[in-house]
């Protein structure tokens, strides 16, 4: 195992190699002068060259490159174009916001998909099945703006249960984390109950059945640890596509996370930010992938890795 995870980082090297190069021409090649929009709009072009050259975007494209590339080996993101603070510090404020509205949406897919796409699966095509399914429909159709409008409207504006902008409490967390997990909770149940059928449908099920074992012994015995790899796996991608999805969720409920930064850092061209931000999301998924392939070998121990 361990050698299997030293290998797993030193793949992950190139990968994040390839994000550095993608992010920096995908940034450098969007329309839009970072200059120009700090100066405004009636600024003199010796004012805005004035702030090309502050900035460092007077050097050629190569040159800004090596400079990005070396300070993220030496652990510096640069900064921010706009606040003049450092991108690490700006992260290290939004990211555990993020993160706490994560594990809300977690749980919240844990709770509700995950059981849900089981009980669908062990009642199949029966009334709970159809309303699974439907439900779970609706929640990977409905766009995360638009449910989270809804959810302000309703459970805001209306009722006036939870406050519908802002952090600091705990109720802040309770409508943008449950829009977030809305589409993932959905995804998981259906994910779920495709897992768990393939799993019912085995030989060895029909046959612990036939040695006369219960029906809730061979469901959430038998079956649900032989689909529970696929479960994990369902649950760890989730974690790092709610980890990095949460722009739009941020942006609608006014949230000081990464997403609602990284929104921000995109209209304002906000270059070490927004590379930052990607870079961050690609290591998480990065290492929730390592993660979920060593819970793997400790829910079935047939799984080996060289």
């Amino acid at each position: 195992m361990r050698k299997y995870v030293v290998k797993r980082f030193l793949q992950a090297i190139p990968v994040t190699f390839g994000v550095l190069v993608i992010t920096f021409a995908v940034t450098r090649l969007t329309p839009g002068d970072p200059a120009e929009i700090m100066a405004g709009l009636e600024a003199s072009p010796e004012a805005i060259e004035s702030i090309r050259i502050e900035l460092g975007l007077d050097e050629p494209i190569l040159t800004q490159f090596g400079v990005y590339v070396s300070g993220v080996f030496r652990g510096e993101l640069g900064r921010s174009f706009y606040l003049g603070r450092d991108v690490t510090q700006l992260i290290g404020e939004a990211l555990p916001k993020t993160v706490w509205l994560a594990l809300v949406a977690l749980l919240f897919t844990a709770v509700i998909g995950v059981p849900t796409g089981i009980l669908s699966a062990v009642r199949k095509d029966t009334w709970m099945d159809v309303a699974a399914r439907g439900s779970a429909l609706a929640g990977v159709s409905i766009p995360p703006f638009f449910a989270g409008l809804l959810a302000i409207f309703m459970f805001s504006y209306t009722f006036r249960w939870f406050p519908s902008f802002g952090s600091g409490t705990w109720k802040h967390l309770v409508l943008p984390g449950l829009t977030l997990g809305l589409f993932s909770a959905g995804l998981t149940m259906r994910l779920t109950r495709s897992a768990m059928l393939d799993v019912l449908n085995e030989d060895y099920i029909r046959t612990a059945r036939a040695k006369g074992l219960s029906e809730r012994t061979t469901n959430y015995v038998h079956a649900l640890r032989n689909a529970a790899v696929s479960i994990v796996t369902i649950m760890g991608l989730q974690l790092g596509g709610l980890l990095a999805g949460t722009v739009l969720t941020e942006t609608v409920f006014s949230y000081p996370g990464i997403g609602r930064l990284l929104a921000r850092s995109i209209f304002e061209r906000d270059y070490p930010v927004v590379q930052g931000l990607i870079l961050l999301i690609a290591m998480i998924y990065v290492i929730v992938n390592l993660l979920v392939d060593v819970v793997y070998s400790l829910i079935d121990p047939r799984i080996r890795y060289e």
